[in-house]
């Protein structure tokens, strides 16, 4: 099989396996076993920025010549046994159906049951949720799931589909990469001369996904020029990247996003209401499916 007819093969199946199982189990979730390699290097060092630099660096590129090398034994075997490997490997390190349905059960359990939704939320946002209201439960569900679009789903899809013009192998390993970069952010990516390089190298990783998912979410939310309006964000949060997805959904459906004492997004709005919430989750729902379309694609228009 040739590799980019390969690359639709790996997609689709990893869109299947998204949709339908959601994750590998947690007790063998690669993340997992790499964020226990994570655990055993987060230590006190006399020399932590340096350190961090070296895991930083060190431990995504280990990773990925890890996948690149197993992947690349399958191509003794056959396309078809590549393909597949390299689309449980793009399975593993990209989510989609996880992210929106722990969205959507937010949104819907704001005004239902707020108590229980306050904990459920803690796997999604990085934020303390125990003052929450109701709106700002619904905001929070809201700004993840954008967020958590570019840098979860499309940030690894990308990588893929772009080192899938060199081979699946690279392209396996791009997306690992790109995975365990995030990953190490979210895990060491605090202040502190440690987490400083894993901070930065996280920013500079995803920069273009940034950008290009504030692009993709206004298209699919049927608001082409909201990745325009939502520039105007891109800079109200701590992070360079996060306001563009994140902006670009408050832009496209004209919501108030906001985390107390940190940032505000087009604060002349209201904060989602529950069905206001839900059409948010969709778009970011429809924007996935059309990246998994156009990558699906991408491999087959290659190959004619």
């Amino acid at each position: 099989m040739d590799v980019l007819p390969g690359v639709t093969v790996a997609v689709l199946l990893a869109a299947g396996l998204d949709w339908t199982l959601r994750e590998p189990p947690a007790k063998y979730h690669p993340v997992t076993l790499f964020g226990r390699l994570v655990d055993a290097v987060d230590g006190e060092y006399r020399r932590p920025k340096f350190a961090g630099t070296a895991v930083a660096v060190g431990l995504p590129l280990a990773a990925a010549a890890a996948v690149y090398a197993a992947i690349w034994a399958t191509t003794l075997l056959s396309g078809i046994v590549t393909a597949v490997f390299a689309g449980l490997v793009l399975w593993s390190t990209s989510s989609l159906r996880l992210l929106v349905d722990a969205a959507e059960q937010a949104i819907e359990g704001s005004e239902a049951d707020p108590e229980a939704t306050r904990e459920a939320l803690l796997a999604l946002v990085g934020r303390d949720t125990a003052d929450l209201s109701p709106e700002l439960l619904r905001s929070a569900a809201v700004e993840s799931a954008a967020e958590n679009f570019s840098d979860g789903f499309l940030a690894p899809i990308l990588a893929f589909a772009l080192f899938a013009l060199v081979s699946l192998p690279a392209a396996a390993a791009a997306a690992t990469y790109v995975k365990c970069v995030n990953t190490l952010d979210s895990m060491l990516g605090y202040p502190g001369a440690f987490g400083w390089a894993s901070a930065r190298l996280d920013d500079f990783v995803m920069f273009v996904p940034a950008r290009l998912s504030a692009v993709v979410l206004g298209l699919a939310a049927g608001d082409p020029d909201a990745p325009g309006r939502a520039r105007r964000y891109a800079s109200v949060p701590e992070s360079p990247n996060a306001g563009w997805p994140m902006g670009s959904v408050a832009a496209a459906h004209n919501l108030r996003l906001e985390k107390p004492g940190t940032y505000v997004l087009n604060e002349v709005a209201n904060f989602p209401t529950v069905a206001e919430g839900h059409d948010a989750i969709r778009t970011v729902t429809r924007a996935g499916i059309a990246i998994y379309v156009v990558v699906a694609l991408f491999g087959v228009i290659l190959w004619l």
